[in-house]
């Protein structure tokens, strides 16, 4: 989702299509809330990703059929993406991130072992879809938890 938000950051006119194994409430309304038009599941025959691609170079909305109900279900039932995936304390350790701390001195900070701040640097880039310092920054940036 970050990575979506990126992109479309600096290219607006982009058509973003999410392929993907999620077929959860909060991930397929959190892609579209991020700005993608079309939303596959990877278990979906090829079929579906072709069909997905002419109806959002179109400028239509897809939506693979294996999750068009629970999208609809989701909206209905007033289901919201979560504001934030991230624990307390996996927040914090990504305000150190953010501010250039090395896992030794979050170590330090936080008072845990150096194993610890690199797992829980590690389970952040996973819930976020992140996988590089500067991309954690960036989203620190963005949802207030560092200043620019």
């Amino acid at each position: 989702i970050d990575a979506t938000r990126t992109i479309l950051s600096t290219c607006p006119d982009a058509k973003m299509i999410a392929v993907t194994v999620h077929s959860d409430d909060e991930y397929i309304l959190g892609a579209f809330r991020a700005g993608v038009r079309g939303y596959v599941l990877k278990k979906q025959a090829a079929e579906d990703l072709l069909q997905a691609i002419r109806e959002v170079h179109a400028g239509r909305v897809y939506v693979s059929p294996g999750i068009s109900r629970t999208l609809v279900d989701a909206l209905r039932n007033g289901v919201d993406a979560p504001a934030d995936p991230l624990t307390v304390r996996e927040r914090e350790v990504l305000q150190l991130v953010a501010e250039g701390k090395t896992s030794k001195e979050i170590a330090a900070l936080l008072i845990i072992s150096v194993k610890t701040a690199e797992t829980h640097r590690a389970n952040i880039m996973a819930k976020l879809d992140i996988h590089d310092t500067p991309g954690l920054v960036r989203y620190a940036i963005r949802r207030g938890v560092v200043e620019a």
